[in-house]
């Protein structure tokens, strides 16, 4: 049987290490980006040795112009890719640092912007193919605080659906998966006394966890979704609906 084979950026954090594991599972070979944090690809590849896959990882940094020329100089085969990279910026808009803003948009918008134009031959080369974005709920509705980070992902939410339009006849497929508050490192700048606060927000009381988002993505990869494009999931337990 051909290999499958998907990028999965961002593949360090907790949320993209969970998709890992999933697309593993659907017997996908990986492409594993990560930037700075070395020691959890490895722990990741070691987590992945059961499975009969092949397994490649990639250093670059999306918050640079170069990064994703690395990244695509290393891409060989490709079924599928999840844009996962991200990072967030609390405070107000007034405070932000303009080099901050710079690698900020250049890391979740002009990065993957230029990853998938480079990569889309490849994906059109192949008989079925799909794309799926992870975003977030503040590129939905909007955080006081995030103002940055939820235009960043508003922007990353109608890529999605701009592209799903231009594509479709190439059967390729392309969505997002807009996480709401998620239990990994990017919540652990908040109280235990300002989580409670967001549990109480939300109406299934209790944070999402990264597995529950992996699923998401693989479905939207797989042929269960096969009549689903240009779509943003929201997967947020009821928050913000």
């Amino acid at each position: 049987m051909e290999k499958r084979f998907a990028l999965i950026t961002g593949a360090s954090g907790g949320i993209g290490s969970q998709i890992a594991l999933k697309l593993a599972e659907e017997n996908y070979s990986l492409y594993l980006h990560y930037n700075a944090n070395e020691e959890a690809i490895q722990n990741l590849m070691r987590q992945l040795q059961p499975f009969d896959i092949e397994v490649i990882p990639i250093q670059a940094d999306l918050s640079t112009k170069e990064g994703y020329k690395q990244l695509v100089r290393n891409i060989f085969a490709l079924h599928a890719i999840v844009l996962n990279s991200g990072n967030s910026y609390y405070g107000l808009i007034s405070d932000m640092d303009e080099q901050v803003v710079s690698e900020m948009v250049q890391l979740h918008v002009t990065s993957p912007f230029q990853l998938t134009k480079e990569l889309l031959p490849k994906l059109m080369y192949q008989e079925k193919a799909a794309v799926v974005a992870v975003t977030s709920i503040w590129g939905q509705t909007g955080a006081s605080c995030e103002v940055l980070y939820s235009m960043l992902k508003g922007g990353q939410n109608a890529f999605i659906k701009a592209l799903s339009k231009e594509v479709a006849l190439n059967d390729i497929r392309v969505n997002a998966v807009a996480p709401g508050a998620v239990s990994t490192a990017m919540l652990q700048s908040f109280s235990a006394e300002d989580l409670e606060l967001i549990k109480g927000d939300i109406p299934m009381g209790r944070m999402g966890n990264p597995e529950e988002i992996a699923e998401a993505v693989a479905f939207l990869l797989s042929d269960k979704a096969a009549y689903i494009t240009g779509q943003v999931l929201g997967v947020n337990g009821g928050w913000y609906t």
